[in-house]
């Protein structure tokens, strides 16, 4: 079975001092450093240096902390054309030693992966809720993560990150409510860590989600990224120079309850046409039902119903995504930012939907809408997002605690 580190504390943890500004520039500077490994590597140390304005002597040392920590390793030296002296070799990403798990609660399934540093997904499984139970559902889920490291002989655990929609705390590691699920201060944690010795993170999917696409995907070099979610939950999340914002208590995104116009969906709180009483999954599979377009819940149903040519599938597909284009541009008018990510079934899986997205932003802001990055695997990548967030904004410290001042080079900067 793959190793782990050591568990997290299970206790409530004690405000720890504000870190130095000496700490924050030298955790900010490791992180910048890896970044650019992840970025650009192979890539040679001078290089790093000169993308991120950094001495030699402090790319050196950092890179040489990162590879005694196994982060990173040198490249296959370069081949020589007649020059002399020794070759510059690079450095890259060494996603040969470490995993780390994700774990993404949605309404009618828990999805757990695991995933390398480079945000990779090297092994998926979906758990179908018979019972949505919190206690049962995160037993579930860290039983499975544990299969699948089982699976993954001489990898190292650095964590695991668990995502959800809803109003999700990541400072004390709770689901405070996911009202489709039930759930109320639900200590996701606490539970997650104390069944699998390994450190845990938690955090909202959208925000996940966020960090996945500055890290791995489109959203690369953005200065400013809206993430829309668009599931059974509708949410969202904003950053600006790689700073998700959270608000009071991380309840920022909160956009289920933003009236649409057009909308005609009975929202449980009693209003019409709220953004996710007309958006959810949920909606969009009655509708279906009540078309004969399926007899199910799945919304990928819908998907292959209209890949199969069936008109009614088409213009449920198409109509849905038109709303979430207004949706977005409401967003973008309050917002304004570079880049705007969906993850929704029609954008992902149709050019027709994603066309209908982008004709309701408008045609002078339609080009900064993209679909997520990971169509594929985007609940397993939101996921490990949550703890991979965590390691390359302080790559330095330990996975489940902030780091201490030896944990930096001296006299770097």
């Amino acid at each position: 079975m793959a190793s782990t580190v050591a568990p997290p504390s299970t206790s409530t943890p004690s405000p720890s001092p504000s870190p130095s500004p000496v700490l924050d520039r030298r955790r900010a500077s490791a992180s910048v450093i890896l970044r650019s490994v992840l970025e650009h590597g192979p890539v040679a140390r001078s290089t790093i240096s000169r993308l991120t304005g950094l001495s030699p002597a402090s790319v050196t040392d950092y890179c040489a902390r990162f590879t005694e920590r196994g982060l990173i390793r040198e490249a296959a030296a370069p081949r020589r054309s007649g020059g002399v002296g020794r070759p510059h070799l690079p450095v890259d990403l060494d996603h040969s030693r470490f995993v780390v798990g994700g774990v993404h609660v949605a309404v009618p399934y828990t999805t757990v992966a695991l995933l390398d540093l480079r945000g990779r997904v090297l092994a998926e499984r979906r758990l179908r809720h018979d019972r949505t139970e919190p206690g049962l559902v995160l037993a579930n889920a860290a039983d499975a993560v544990t299969a699948l490291l089982a699976g993954v002989p001489g990898r190292t655990a650095l964590g695991i990150g668990v995502a959800a929609g809803g109003w999700v705390d990541p400072d004390s590691g709770t689901i405070v409510e996911h009202p489709l699920l039930g759930w109320r201060d639900v200590a996701v944690r606490e539970a997650l860590g104390a069944r699998t010795g390994l450190p845990v993170h938690v955090d909202g999917h959208a925000r996940a989600l966020v960090n996945g696409e500055r890290l791995f995907g489109r959203a690369r070099g953005s200065r400013s990224v809206l993430h829309l979610f668009v599931g059974n939950v509708v949410d969202a999340a904003f950053a600006t120079h790689d700073q998700v914002h959270y608000g009071p208590r991380s309840q920022a995104g909160s956009i289920a309850h933003l009236p649409l116009t057009g909308g005609s969906e009975r929202c449980d709180c009693g209003r019409t046409g709220c953004l996710q009483a007309e958006l959810s999954e949920r909606t969009l599979c009655r509708r279906a039902r009540e078309r004969g377009v399926t007899d199910g819940s799945n919304p990928m149903h819908v998907v292959a119903a209209a890949a199969s040519g069936d008109p009614l599938a088409v213009g449920l597909l198409t109509e849905r995504s038109r709303m979430v284009g207004r949706a977005a541009g409401l967003l973008l008018d309050v917002l304004n930012p570079e880049t705007v990510v969906v993850t929704e079934i029609g954008a992902i899986h149709r050019e027709d939907c994603l066309g209908a997205l982008r004709e309701a932003v408008g045609p002078e802001r339609a080009s900064a809408v993209v679909p997520t990055s990971f169509p594929d695997s985007v609940l397993a990548v939101a996921g490990g997002s949550v703890v991979l967030d965590v390691l390359y904004r302080d790559p330095l410290g330990s996975p489940g605690s902030r780091p201490g001042p030896s944990d930096c080079p001296p006299g770097a900067n």
